[in-house]
């Protein structure tokens, strides 16, 4: 028996959604997933019904509600503690990295949105100076926390993907869309994320969507 809701927005587009939907299956919790398209004159409405914070994703679980990814990662947590890893210093770290995905690379989210119906296809407009400068922030994280914590396996702490792959697993979805180029670590990093059960279970489903629920200001993007 389903032990709450998870609310989350289109799959081809809803980066955040993504974020807390990986969070929530790799805990194990029992909810049911409401799936709820971007863009259409009920979406507001849906929402707000919803969570107060009228956003996407919004987890309610044994009738506590909470309403933000990264507060999601964190309930999760301390259901699955091995979301964050053991040592507290990586611990520490990945919660860093974790925390900076979060409120920063704003060029990156603008100039490459989320479209998983797009197959490394560079834009036509040369990329700005932030966004440069964003992907190189991005990939400089991956190698260093790759090289400090992630000898066991091929994630960023090792052999477990946790909450720290769950807040970049966007990223490489946007680096796979736009042919965004990368040195090896990064890239066997990427093709890792990619290949994980959960991820690839999230693009089938996004694959299956309604035409109807596509935007024209992603898929429109040159």
């Amino acid at each position: 028996m389903a032990e709450g809701t998870l609310l989350i927005g289109t799959k081809r587009y809803s980066s955040w959604s993504l974020r807390g939907w990986l969070s929530v299956r790799l805990a194990g919790l029992t909810v049911n997933e409401e799936v709820v398209p971007l863009g259409q004159d009920e979406t507001a409405g849906l929402i707000e019904s919803f969570s107060p914070a009228a956003r996407v994703p919004a987890l309610r679980h044994q009738e506590t509600l909470i309403w933000d990814s990264l507060a999601i990662a964190e309930y999760c947590a301390e259901l699955s503690v091995d979301l964050w890893p053991e040592d507290r210093k990586a611990r520490a770290v990945a919660r860093s990295v974790c925390a900076e995905m979060h409120s920063g690379f704003q060029a990156l989210r603008r100039d490459l949105p989320m479209n998983l119906g797009r197959i490394a296809r560079p834009r036509a407009t040369p990329p700005s100076e932030e966004l440069l400068g964003d992907i190189a922030r991005v990939e400089a994280l991956w190698t260093q926390t790759r090289a400090r914590f992630g000898s066991e396996g091929p994630f960023l702490f090792g052999a477990a993907f946790g909450n720290t792959d769950a807040f970049y697993a966007p990223v490489v979805s946007r680096f796979l869309s736009y042919g965004i180029e990368t040195g090896p670590v990064a890239r066997d990093y990427m093709q890792a994320v990619r290949e994980h059960t959960l991820v690839e279970a999230w693009y089938e489903a996004a694959a299956a969507e309604p035409e109807s629920w596509r935007l024209d200001r992603y898929e429109s993007v040159d």
